[in-house]
C-alpha cells in the first residue's frame, strides 16, 4: 500500500512540477531547489514546542492550503500566486512519496502515514 501511495505522489508531483513549467514567470534556475525546500522552513515551529511544530508544519505541507493558493492564483490572474500554490503542492506530494505526512501534536516521528526516523526502527525492534 505504501508504494501505491509513492507512486501517486510521485504523479502529483510531476503534474505539479509540469504546470510550474507553463507558468509566464522567469525565475533563475537554481532558486528552483531553494524555492521548492522551503517549505521545511516551518519545521522551526518544532523549536518551540511540538505543538507549534506540527501546526506550523502542517500549515505549509497540507494539500488543501496549496489548492487554495492556486485557486487565489487562478481567481487573480497572478502567476506567482499560482507558482507558490503549485510549488507548495509539489513540495507536499514529494514529502508524502518519501513517506512524511502531516504531523501529530505528540512529535515529530508522529505522522498520518505512520512513524518516521527512530521511533520507526525502534517499533520495528
Amino acid at each position: 500500500m505504501k508504494q501505491l501511495i509513492s507512486i501517486e505522489e510521485m504523479a502529483m508531483m510531476a503534474i505539479a512540477i509540469y504546470g510550474i513549467t507553463l507558468l509566464p514567470i522567469h525565475i533563475s534556475w537554481w532558486l528552483y531547489p531553494i524555492l521548492f525546500l522551503s517549505p521545511d522552513i516551518s519545521m522551526l515551529g518544532y523549536a518551540v514546542n511540538d505543538t507549534i511544530g506540527a501546526f506550523t508544519y502542517n500549515l505549509f505541507h497540507h494539500k488543501a492550503v496549496a489548492i487554495s493558493v492556486v485557486a487565489i492564483g487562478i481567481i487573480s490572474g497572478n502567476p506567482y500566486w499560482l507558482f507558490a500554490g503549485l510549488m507548495l503542492f509539489a513540495h507536499s506530494a514529494f514529502d508524502r512519496m518519501m513517506g512524511y505526512g502531516l504531523k501529530y501534536v505528540t512529535g515529530f516521528s508522529y505522522t498520518h502515514l505512520g512513524l518516521i526516523g527512530n521511533k520507526q526502527k525502534a517499533a520495528a525492534k
